[in-house]
Parts: C-alpha cells; structure tokens; sequence
C-alpha cells in the first residue's frame, strides 16, 4: 500500500503534470498528432516484422503510405473545394431570387406568415458583384496566415514536426513502451500492466472501429448526396461522415449544408426530402449495423458524456483537447470499471 507520503508526492505529480498539460497546449497538439499517427501505424509495422521485415523498413514503407494519402488528400481536396465554391456562388443571385419570388410567398400562403417586408435583393446584386472574389478566399486565407508569426509557426510546426516526431516515434515505438513499464514499481507492475493493455485493447478497436465507422458513413452520405443529383456531394458527405465522431452532430451539420445548398442548387422543396431520406438512411445504418458491428460497446459512454467530453476538452485545451477527449474518455471508463470492481468487492461496500 502507498504510504500517505506517497499518496501526496503522486497527486502533486498528476497536478503538475495536469497544468503543464494546460499551458503547453499549443506546442503538445503537433506531438499529439505524431504519437496518434504513430500509435495507428505501430500495428501494421509490427505485423510487416513478421514478415522478416526489419523494423526500419517496416517504418519506412508506412510513413511512405501516410505521406501518399496525405498529399493525395491535400491535393484533391483543395482544388475541389475552390471550384465548388464557385459554383455555389455563381448560382447564389438565381437562388435568392426564387426565395423572394416563390418560396416567401409560398410560406406566407401556407402558415399565414407576414414575409412581405422581407426584401433579399441588396444581397443578391452584393453577392453577384462579388462572387468573382471568392475564387481567391484561400489566397486571402494563406496570406493572411503567412502575415501572422504565430499562424506560420503552428503550419510549419504541422508540416515538418509531424511528419519526423511520426517517423522517430514509430521506430522506437516497442523500445519506448518498454522503458516506460521499467520506470514502474515492481510491487505494481503486474496490476498496472494489466489495467494498460486493457485501455490499450479497447482504446485501439474503438478508434480502428470509430474511423471506419466515420469513412463508411462519408461514402453512405457522398454516394446517397451524387444520386440525388447534388454538385457537392463529396465534400459535404466526406465533412458530414469525418465529423460524426461526435453523436448526431454529422448529420444535423450535413443535413443542413446539404439543404441549404440543394435550395440554391434546385430551388426546389422535393430534393430537401431526397436529402432528409439519404442522411436518415446513413443514421440508420450506423445505428442498426455500422457502430454495433464496428465499435458496439467498447467504450461503453452515454452519446452525452461523449459530447460532454468533446466539448469539455475543447474548452480547456482547444483542438489538442478535441483531440484527447475520447481516448481520456476511454482511458477514464476503464480506470472507472476497476475501481467499481475493487469498491463492489470492499468492505466499505460490504461490512
């Protein structure tokens, strides 16, 4: 048992470690980047290994993959975003124009709304004198970042700390978690260890599972969006399926970028039901078929503690607390199922 020293010299330490953790926030999110990268690819490198493969090789060939789809990504993603932007806006004046000729009156006859006052045409001739600008919004973006010292110290940090602290970390990956089980006292190696490798089991399936989960519902929602005839539907299923880590908050954000971009696109109310009928299918099939299947209850939280945590992290720790809030989360259930256990099986619970 710990002396009460101990118990003091330990909590000190998670103090200290907790408000360092605050303040470096800013510098720590690259890193944490790097070691999630990291801790994704160690499973793939380690079985390369078995393979005959040595270590380094196993590791380059890795980075190489996340480098390719990196840059992939980047450079498919930017272009499209730009020429889409223009095509949204090109057809902005045409879609005000029917909001103010057919759909205001149409709400004023069917709830008896008095609409009339409500007059769009000085952001219809804005918007159309301007729309040619938009071309250059990630010129602006860029610029006005490469004008900033700390902005072009956090994209430098991203573009060259990432990549190298990934590449180190996923060499030494096996050579680091053994150092670290070294440093723990051998009175409480054994119990430690176990509780580790369970947050580690369950941490590793939720986050393989709750990626696929997101990248199938990205193709459910992209897929469903192109049959329904929609300009973006790439990018808006891809935005909707990335952020739906966070329950229901992909699709009311997909389903309403989508609804306001089908109103411009097709000034129209029956491709509004077509995009309500593709995001309730998508939620369907994550609900019934995609998270059991995939993720099921390994992380075992309530759809509010997970936007509790979410939104919590980002509070205090903004993207790096994003970042951190569900692996704590599942780190924080694990701990919580052992201390149940250990109170259930005590005396203060049974005398």
């Amino acid at each position: 048992m710990l002396t009460d020293a101990q118990k003091w010299l330990l909590l000190a330490v998670l103090l200290l470690t907790g408000w360092l953790l605050y303040l470096l926030a800013p510098v720590l999110t690259p890193f944490l980047v790097a070691a999630t990268l990291a801790y994704l690819g160690d499973p793939v490198v380690d079985r390369l290994e078995k393979y005959r493969i040595t270590r380094t090789l196993a590791v380059v060939i890795v980075f190489l993959i996340m480098i390719m789809l990196a840059l992939l990504l980047l450079l498919i993603l930017i272009p499209l975003l730009q020429d889409q932007l223009l095509t949204l806006m090109k057809r902005v004046p045409a879609a005000i124009d029917w909001i103010q000729s057919k759909f205001l009156p149409l709400l004023s006859e069917r709830f008896g709304l008095e609409l009339a006052a409500i007059n769009l045409q000085a952001a219809r001739e804005t918007l159309q004198d301007n729309w040619r600008n938009v071309g250059d919004i990630l010129g602006y973006i860029l610029g006005g970042l490469g004008s900033s010292g700390q902005w072009l110290l956090a994209w430098l940090s991203y573009l060259v700390l990432v990549p190298v602290v990934t590449f180190y970390l996923l060499r030494d990956w096996d050579k680091l978690v053994a150092t670290v089980r070294v440093l723990i006292p051998q009175a409480y190696r054994a119990g430690i260890t176990r509780v580790v490798s369970e947050c580690d089991s369950m941490l590793a399936e939720f986050m393989r599972g709750q990626l696929t989960v997101m990248l199938s519902l990205g193709l459910i929602y992209s897929i469903g969006l192109w049959l329904a005839g929609l300009d973006f539907a790439l990018l808006i299923g891809l935005g909707a399926g990335l952020i739906s880590f966070i329950p229901y908050l992909g699709s009311i954000v997909g389903i309403t970028v989508a609804g306001i971009v089908a109103l411009i696109q097709f000034q129209e109310i029956l491709p509004l039901i077509y995009v309500g009928l593709v995001f309730g299918i998508g939620q369907a099939i994550e609900g019934m078929l995609l998270s059991p299947w995939l993720v099921g209850e390994r992380i075992g939280l309530h759809p509010v503690a997970v936007i509790f945590a979410v939104m919590a992290g980002g509070q205090l720790f903004g993207f790096l607390g994003v970042l951190l809030a569900l692996p704590l989360a599942a780190v924080i259930t694990v701990l919580l199922r052992h201390v149940h256990a250990r109170y259930i099986n005590s005396d203060f619970y049974t005398p």
